[in-house]
């Protein structure tokens, strides 16, 4: 279950869940204010995933002797 609970997916969905007790539940200040710092850490570890995913990347681009390029949708 650990593993789960540490998925970029899962961490998506538990921010989504604090947005939506911070905007549509009537909370008392202490409450808020212990949902928010939740929400913080969760958006860091979202923060962290993102940046390794974007290290693999370019390390398996350096790998295959790729260059990074500017991608501009065809329209």
């Amino acid at each position: 279950m650990k593993e789960k609970e540490e998925s970029f997916e899962y961490l998506i969905e538990k921010l989504e869940s604090i947005t939506n007790k911070l905007e549509k539940e009537t909370l008392s200040l202490n409450e808020a204010v212990t949902l928010f710092e939740e929400g913080m850490q969760t958006s860091k570890k979202c923060n962290e995933e993102l940046e390794n995913a974007e290290k693999r990347i370019s390390i398996i681009l350096d790998t295959d002797n790729l260059k990074e390029e500017n991608f501009t949708p065809e329209e």
